[in-house]
Order: C-alpha cells, then structure tokens, then sequence
C-alpha cells in the first residue's frame, strides 16, 4: 500500500454498507465457449446490470448518501461523459436533490437523454477546447454545491471497489481460485478501488488495468512512476476512458498495487464487444469492453489459473452498436 492511501479497505467495507439499500450485486458469469477459447478459466463481472447500467452508480451513491442536509438542499455538480453523469443523476434522484452534469456535446446522444430524464440539468461542453473541471467548479462555486469528481474523491473510490469485494465473494462461491483481474481505466477510480479490495482479500491476484491505446496514460505511468498525459489529438471510440491523465488520487494506489497497465486497439474493443453480444448475449460499451477485448486479443499475460473481468458499463448508442455489430 502507500504510506497515505486515499482509501483503506474498510473505507470500501464502509461504502457498501451505504450502498447495499440502493446497488445491485451485479452477477458474475461463466460461459463454456469463453473459457474454451481462452484455455482457463474465465469469471465475467457484468456491471452492465448495475443501475444506470454501468459501475459508476456504486461510487455515486456513496459519495451523496454522506452529504449532510444542508448540502443536499444546494445539490450537486459532476462532469462526465455519460456514465458518471447517469450515476450521479440516479442517485441524487434517489436522495431527493437537485444534480447538474457538464457534459461533452458529442457524448452518446443516449448518455445525455438518460442523464436528463432521471432529472439532471445538462451542461454542454466541447471536450477538446474547454476545460470540463473548470466549467463544473465555476458552477458549484457559484451555486453553493458540492462538487463530485468522477475518479479522484475518496468516497468515490470506496464505492467503486465495492465491485471488488463482490468479485473476490463471487469467485470463491463459484470455487474459482482467480490468479488475475482485469479492469478497465480511465482516471482510475474503479481500478485503484478493485485493486485495494481484491489486494486486501486476495494478495496473490495480478491486477491489470486496461485502456485504450490511445489513452494509455496509466500503462505509461505505472511504467515510468510518474502520472503521465496523452496528446491531445487522442480519440478513440471508447468515450468513458478518455480521461486525460490519471488521478492525483487514484494512481499511487494503483503504482502501489497494480501489475502491468495493459492497452488495446478500437479493433480489438469492437471484437470484443461482437463477442459479448453474439456469445455472451451482453450488450457492451466500447470503455466497457476494453478488459475482454485484452483477454480475447491475447494480450492479457498467460495464466493457467482463472480470471476475473470486469464489463463496466452497457450505455451504448443504438446506431453504433449495431454499426460495430455489422462490422463497421
């Protein structure tokens, strides 16, 4: 661990204790064909079924649920691409308080329409020359709201590991012994709380975390030992990883604790997201497939003993799902 984490493990014990009245267990899955084709072992966490149908409800949750009253009544204010925002909109449905999301403009149109009709106001931005964390303090400063960061925030972080503690019960009842996880990560928050959850139950576990190549700044980081950035001119099709480095936060937790950081083409996501569909009959994101996609390519180091991982997230545009579905 670091000397000063941002969490502990009991912080996550903690985070699901507040989340269990409103969270789903999400299953975890086996399929014969996948472990076939990979030779192992194979236990996929689908947070697919989650609320909102990503992990990012569990973090979202938690990080309101310890607002105290006056702070509820001012509300809260988040920026996201899509999942997050959906989070935080749930949650804050849930908890009976106003919740204003800064958004990309070319976000999933159905990202933005889900945010909306769970009752959030939409703040449009242009990801690539405008600052969403300026927009999103200049709001909450101005509004008197709390501000609720999309990885780098101690509850958050909490409450996304609760997917570890799940994994970790999950597999042992299952009677897989796993030697390996691999999740998906963008500024770190699910990644660096699955790491300090399955680490604290299950020391032996290799953790990878798995991104985009073109966003492959935490690979790069954990190699270097510094937070390293990307370009600027960066894209890829998966829109929930694109964070721009990762968090101040989230990754000495994962350089204290993750092996190697992992990268996939957009190719290789779309296969993977095929193969879900057409195989494990889930609907997968791009940002949500990026594990499998490192599993099927055989880019994820040989093991012989099982795997755990993790599909993140299901909110996928119609039209380029089945785009990629019909080999767009």
């Amino acid at each position: 661990m670091t000397d000063d984490p941002a969490i502990r493990f009991d912080d996550i014990v903690d985070a699901a204790r507040a989340i269990a009245p409103a969270a789903v267990r999400t299953p975890l899955i086996e399929n014969m064909r996948l472990n076939e084709q990979c030779g192992r072992r194979v236990l996929v966490k689908f947070e697919g079924a989650q609320h909102t149908g990503s992990f990012k409800f569990r973090g979202a949750y938690n990080r309101l649920a310890r607002l105290d009253p006056a702070e509820r009544v001012a509300g809260v204010v988040a920026w996201s691409s899509g999942n997050h925002a959906q989070g935080v909109a749930a949650a804050a449905r849930m908890l009976d308080m106003p919740a204003t999301i800064v958004m990309p403009a070319d976000a999933p149109a159905i990202k933005i329409a889900n945010t909306r009709a769970l009752g959030a106001e939409v703040v449009p931005y242009d990801r690539f020359t405008q600052s969403r964390e300026e927009i999103a303090t200049g709001l909450a400063r101005r509004r008197g709201a709390v501000l609720v960061p999309s990885f780098d925030d101690p509850f958050v972080i909490a409450g996304q590991g609760t997917t570890g503690l799940e994994i970790v019960a999950q597999a042992r009842e299952a009677g897989a012994d796993i030697g390996q996880l691999l999740v998906c990560c963008g500024g770190g928050g699910l990644s660096a709380g699955v790491a300090t959850a399955v680490k604290a139950l299950a020391p032996e576990v290799d953790i990878h975390t798995v991104e985009p190549a073109a966003f492959d700044d935490t690979a790069r980081s954990l190699n270097s030992g510094v937070r390293e950035g990307v370009s600027r001119d960066a894209r890829s099709i998966c829109d929930a990883l694109m964070a721009p480095s990762p968090g101040a936060l989230t990754f000495p937790i994962l350089r204290a604790l993750a092996s190697d950081g992992l990268s996939v083409t957009d190719d290789q996501v779309r296969d993977a997201m095929r193969f879900a569909f057409s195989t494990l009959k889930l609907v997968v994101e791009p940002g949500g497939a990026v594990a499998l996609a490192a599993l099927l390519a055989g880019i994820a180091p040989p093991s012989d003993r099982p795997v755990a991982v993790v599909l993140s997230g299901s909110n996928v545009d119609p039209v380029d799902f089945a785009a990629i579905l019909g080999g767009d």
